[in-house]
């Protein structure tokens, strides 16, 4: 079991053997008892009941659950919050736990092994909270120690058994940086909506239990349920708010549905004369406020005056989370957002501002903020990317306000300019780099992420949720360990390195192009139709999908039978199920090259993609067969055959060309250039490609420094300059790159720098990066990309559109009178959010591609 430690010098550290002070949470396959206040907080009861189910699954034996510690004898867990708990309070007035730093704080918890606190106990492990959720987090912080992984129900991942657990003496104490943290189910037909309907009878509480528990157990407190129509969360099934609350969890509604009101409520109950109407402000604000009305009627119906814990969304869009009408005044939105928060008081008889609430700043509301737009101080700002993972806004520097900013990021997207929902195609070091930057631009409140279904993305949530409860922890080093140790908690210390670099790999090679995407167009094959045909850039990358696949069927043969299924739905059929795809373009790619040439070997490959075809489906089988078929249609997502933004209705076979009465004279034969051979290439087209990394010196200057993150971007990584949320910096403060390269010939030089797609966060528009050529005067390259909030009409927008698309932008400088020799190209910081992927220079054309030139690496030198 990875995360058992084997050191006792790290408070509270797990362990295998009994030493000196060590607590016996199990021993001899027995069990520590639990202890909670009889009038304990529902969700105290929740997690002490779960973790007893923990303890079980790992020692095979269930703990004892008591409210009295006269019924225990021998060593004991104690759970309970801080000046609520009777226990825990007669503790802390005795000394014997320290709780003076968890007073008053948000969601904070310690970890406590106390000697001797009650007769006949000769030990306890005091698990304190500051409130309800420090205890949830303090207690299953442990679970996750001892080898219970948060995914041990939503992703099959098994919990070995263990005869003896032991903690170390101490006393560890945590918390979040990041006030909300969450999810989004969304965008959940047909894949998620399906498996509930077939395994629950619907998106009901005895589903979100699993949802609400998953959420727990990533150290989150956040979630906006499923919403596509006709869901709604609290009239559909009542308990599921019921049940989220007592839980412990914070519950909203999305980021455009208002005052807690599910969108499709607005079409439902139409014969009580509310709902139904327009949704207009103008000419029905009456009956959308006693709609809203009813929502916060309903998050205050616990009886106690004591509302469902919820964060209440406010503000308006269009029905069905369009645009509002063109020309809306953003004085009316101010009207309407004063109104909500006149009934929010009215209803629960309180200060609007004592209840929480977010104004999302998502695609078009983004330019009332931008217009000027106010919305009371305690409301949080909650800012978006642009649907793709670049971060579209950030508080400026300085900026506070009670309510503060928050960050609604996604993995997942229905619209232009095209869907992506079928699969994981997420980097982590992407996640990590945008919102290491939204932290340290200040936006701390609420971080909140679409994970369509939720699988696949059980991977990039895992990390989003880890950054979101501490991002200050989260640092470089940590993202680059952090593949490994998610690995070795899921799989064990024996193929954790493995595992790590499979997932890695996937991730780089799957968020390229998402594969809604591609098409036998998307990348480039090479230009021999002879009698052995050379793949190209597209062949290359098929050799890349072949490798990692082999490395699949390396890795599972070494892992436990009870890991497998864990293995399939987290790492191999994201693998097997892309590769497929890959293999079936290349496929329908060669078909189309060799059918117009009545070359009879289009047909082998017709045939070719035809089985890629029926193996897509054959693999979306097996995944629905995992577990007996307890993940039946969460795979149901349609994925090729699209022709626009929107999903096809069905998978659709991309058409092919056959070549009628032809046999094939001659065997399939396959040629690639080696990298050498493409290096020589390059060369005698005077292109020169350089990794970022391969920098020969790198000058840092105003506290910043240059730092590689690995693998991020589409080859082998990324540079950019540390730490981010920095100020503007200028060629004269002297931050740069410097790359050193030998020209062939003189004349016009064209140096490239192919980008990760960035935005301007600040709000003036461009991101800056400035290049140069040995002492020459430095050209600043102005990139504005605008998201397109529908079909492209600006230059800005189609650059935006392509940038996305390909996960790369590229910015060219024209050097003119440059002489044959050595040079030095040189890297200028001035924005901050700008990382650079790649470095071409050329004094002629540069080969098309995909990736860009391959590195050329005998043509400057090394570091």
């Amino acid at each position: 079991m990875s995360s058992v430690a084997h050191a006792t010098d790290v408070p509270v550290a797990v362990c295998h053997k009994n030493q000196q002070g060590t607590f016996g949470l199990i021993h001899n396959n027995r069990p520590a008892a639990i202890l909670i206040d009889v009038n304990s907080d529902s969700a105290v009861q929740h997690v002490a009941s779960s973790f007893a189910d923990d303890l079980r699954r790992v020692s095979g034996h269930a703990p004892l659950v008591v409210h009295s510690v006269d019924r225990v004898r021998g060593p004991l867990v104690v759970m309970g919050v801080l000046h609520h708990s009777v226990i825990i309070d007669e503790l802390a007035q005795k000394g014997m736990i320290q709780v003076a730093d968890l007073d008053g704080r948000w969601e904070a918890f310690r970890q406590i092994i106390v000697e001797h606190p009650f007769p006949n106990v000769p030990q306890a492990l005091v698990i304190v909270g500051s409130d309800r959720r420090g205890v949830v987090y303090g207690a299953y912080d442990i679970s996750e120690r001892i080898g219970v992984s948060p995914w041990y129900w939503f992703a099959d991942v098994p919990v070995e058994r263990r005869s003896n657990l032991f903690l170390s003496s101490g006393s560890r104490r945590d918390q979040p940086k990041v006030k909300y943290r969450g999810f989004f189910i969304n965008d959940e037909n047909p894949g998620f909506n399906t498996w509930a309907l077939k395994h629950f009878g619907g998106i009901n509480a005895r589903m979100y239990e699993h949802v609400f528990e998953l959420d727990l157990r990533l150290k989150g407190n956040f979630l906006w349920p499923a919403m596509w129509a006709p869901k709604a969360f609290a009239d559909d099934d009542p308990q599921n708010m019921v049940l989220a609350d007592a839980m412990g969890l914070v519950m909203g509604t999305s980021h455009h549905e208002a005052m807690m009101r599910a969108q499709d409520e607005w079409h439902r109950h139409t014969d009580g004369g509310v709902t139904g109407g327009k949704w207009d402000y103008s000419t029905n604000a009456a009956n959308l406020q006693e709609f809203w009305r009813g929502g916060i009627e309903r998050m205050m119906s616990k009886g106690d005056g004591t509302p469902h814990e919820s964060l209440v969304t406010i503000g308006m869009r269009g029905d069905g989370d369009e645009p509002m009408a063109e020309g809306t005044a953003t004085r009316q939105l101010e009207t309407i957002v004063a109104d909500q928060r006149k009934i929010i008081a009215d209803v629960t008889r309180k200060p609007a501002s004592q209840t929480p609430q977010v104004w999302a700043l998502y695609k078009e509301v983004q330019d009332y903020y931008d217009h000027g737009m106010k919305v009371p101080d305690d409301v949080t700002l909650l800012f978006s990317d642009d649907n793709w993972g670049q971060l579209r806004r950030l508080p400026e520097a300085g900026a506070e306000r009670a309510g503060g900013y928050g960050i609604y990021y996604h993995f997942d997207y229905v619209g232009l300019p095209r869907n992506y929902k079928w699969i994981n195609t997420n980097q982590i070091e992407k996640t990590w780099q945008q919102m290491d930057l939204a932290y340290a631009s200040g936006a701390k409140q609420l971080w909140i992420v679409n994970v369509g279904d939720i699988k696949p993305m059980e991977f990039p949530l895992s990390f989003f949720m880890k950054q979101a409860w501490n991002p200050e922890a989260m640092n470089l080093e940590a993202l680059n360990r952090y593949p490994e140790e998610w690995a070795r908690e899921a799989f064990g210390s024996a193929q954790a390195a493995a595992i790590a670099h499979l997932v890695t790999r996937y991730s780089q090679l799957a968020a390229r192009r998402k594969p809604e995407l591609i098409d036998a167009d998307s990348f480039v094959l090479g230009g021999k139709n002879g009698s052995a045909l050379d793949g190209g850039e597209f062949g290359m990358m098929i050799g890349e999908w072949e490798h990692l696949e082999r490395e699949v069927r390396d890795v599972k043969p070494a892992l436990r039978e009870d890991q497998r299924d864990a293995f399939f739905e987290l790492i191999e059929h994201p693998i097997l199920a892309l590769s497929n795809l890959y293999h079936l373009y290349y496929a329908v790619a060669w078909n189309h090259r060799l059918a117009p040439l009545g070359d009879a070997r289009a047909n082998f490959f017709a045939d070719r993609a035809e089985a890629a075809f029926r193996r897509d489906k054959e693999i979306t089988n097996e995944y629905h067969a995992v577990q007996g078929g307890k993940w039946d249609g969460m795979m149901l997502q349609t994925h090729i055959g699209y022709t626009g933004w929107q999903q096809p209705d069905t998978q659709e076979m991309p058409p092919m060309k056959r070549v009628a009465g032809a046999v094939a004279d001659k065997a399939i034969v396959f040629t690639s250039p080696e990298p050498e051979e493409e290096a020589a290439n390059a060369s005698q087209a005077d292109v020169i490609a350089i990794e970022p990394q391969h920098y020969a010196r790198a000058i840092g200057g105003k506290g910043l420094t240059w730092q590689t993150i690995p693998n991020l971007g589409r080859t082998l990584g990324a540079v950019i300059a540390l730490p981010q949320g920095r100020a503007s910096t200028t060629p004269g403060d002297g931050v740069h790159l410097e790359y050193d390269v030998a020209l062939r010939n003189s004349g016009t030089l064209a140096v490239q720098l192919m980008m990760a797609p960035t935005l301007d966060t600040t709000g003036k528009g461009t991101l800056q990066i400035g290049l140069s050529v040995d002492d020459g005067p430095v050209q600043v390259l102005s990139d504005h990309l605008v998201p397109a909030p529908s079909d492209a009409t600006t230059r800005a927008q189609f650059d935006w559109n392509k940038a996305v698309e390909d996960n790369c932008r590229v910015l060219e400088a024209q050097f003119t009178d440059i002489q044959a020799g050595p040079h030095v190209i040189k890297v200028w910081r001035i924005d901050d959010n700008e990382v650079l992927e790649k470095v071409v220079v050329s004094n002629g054309p540069i080969p098309a591609s995909y990736l860009g030139p391959p590195e050329t690496k005998t043509r400057f030198a090394s570091k």
